[in-house]
């Protein structure tokens, strides 16, 4: 990613939303956003003939926290095809894949009003309707991304032939961590049991991938929109009903196995209410250990694009640490599960 001034990339990017609307654009603020891990977000405010406009830049960082993430083209074809769905999603407007404009691939998308922190989703006050509610809004969205027709999207990632999801999974997570040259005997056993224990799925649908507190837009009425579309792939939907109950994505309220905000059996049978498919429990147990397997993992990953020098980051070196903290949970869970 190249890296502009602010004024250079208001005129770059006010020229390219001249040509792509076919009105007059004008920029009058652009502010970075906090709490962008994989990718730069700008708050855009723009006037076409006079009618004001909020939106949400997204483009690439210099290095990638997972190197099969979709591309922004990738990305806003999928968030494009949920939002026709019916997914509450921010509306994707314009697309530009000539790099000589901001200096890669970006975006352009709705701004959607609501709070995505984690923290104050799971305490503020001010969203105890909120949480009440997001069990079955977040059911009933899950439901219908898995829905989506995978056969739109050849360029989805999906296992190999032969493998299950589960053990996709597992070599993706080994190659990970072969990459960093990392030799971690917690991690080495805990991979061991879960392959040993892999679930095999019902059926494989439309996987969002990264569902959880942090990547959900939240207001007083519940859910928003659900954000960061880069993880998309073809997979187990149980991966997904497991990944948002990871003690991590519960934000200090770690009583509460489902998001922070209540228990985990309501969503499990809110989803099966709307999807019409029931849900084995133990799958979705393995599903959350092995999120905290993988996520351990990316946090080595993440320590490691800061120490490279490619982006340098208080954020992403503290990520680091955080892996101890994986490490933990996915004992304790084995030991609960049973070895």
């Amino acid at each position: 990613m190249t890296t502009l001034s602010l004024e250079v990339l208001k005129q770059q990017l006010e020229d390219f939303l001249i040509r792509a609307s076919g009105k007059n654009a004008v920029i009058t603020s652009a502010h970075p956003l906090a709490g962008g891990a994989s990718r730069d977000m700008w708050l855009i405010d723009a006037e076409f003939d006079h009618q004001k406009r909020r939106m949400v830049l997204r483009r690439d960082y210099a290095s990638s926290m997972v190197e099969s993430a979709l591309t922004r083209a990738q990305e806003f074809t999928v968030m494009r095809r949920a939002f026709e769905s019916g997914v509450k999603v921010a509306e994707p407007l314009y697309l530009c894949d000539d790099p000589s404009v901001l200096g890669g691939a970006f975006f352009l998308m709705g701004f959607v009003d609501g709070i995505a922190i984690g923290r104050k989703i799971v305490q503020m006050p001010e969203l105890a309707h909120a949480r009440t509610v997001l069990p079955t809004q977040l059911a009933q969205q899950l439901a219908r991304i898995h829905a989506i027709d995978t056969a739109e999207f050849p360029f989805l990632q999906r296992p190999a032939e032969g493998l299950t999801p589960a053990q996709a999974a597992i070599n993706d997570t080994v190659a990970i961590l072969d990459s960093l040259n990392i030799h971690n005997p917690a991690f080495e056993f805990a991979l061991k049991w879960a392959a040993d224990h892999a679930p095999v799925p019902q059926k494989l649908t439309f996987v969002h991938g990264d569902f959880r507190l942090g990547n959900l837009m939240i207001n007083a009425d519940g859910l928003t929109a659900v954000a960061d579309w880069e993880f998309c792939h073809v997979g187990d939907p149980d991966e997904e009903l497991g990944y948002i109950c990871m003690r991590d994505w519960r934000f200090g309220m770690g009583h509460l196995r489902f998001a922070g905000i209540g228990d985990r059996e309501p969503f499990l049978a809110a989803y099966e209410q709307v999807s019409g498919r029931t849900v084995d429990r133990r799958a979705v147990d393995w599903w959350e250990l092995f999120g905290n397997i993988r996520w351990g993992v990316i946090c080595m990953s993440q320590a490691n694009r800061h120490f490279s020098g490619l982006d340098p980051s208080v954020e992403l070196a503290s990520l680091g640490r955080r892996s101890a903290e994986m490490q933990y949970e996915m004992l304790k869970m084995i030991e609960a599960m049973g070895v």
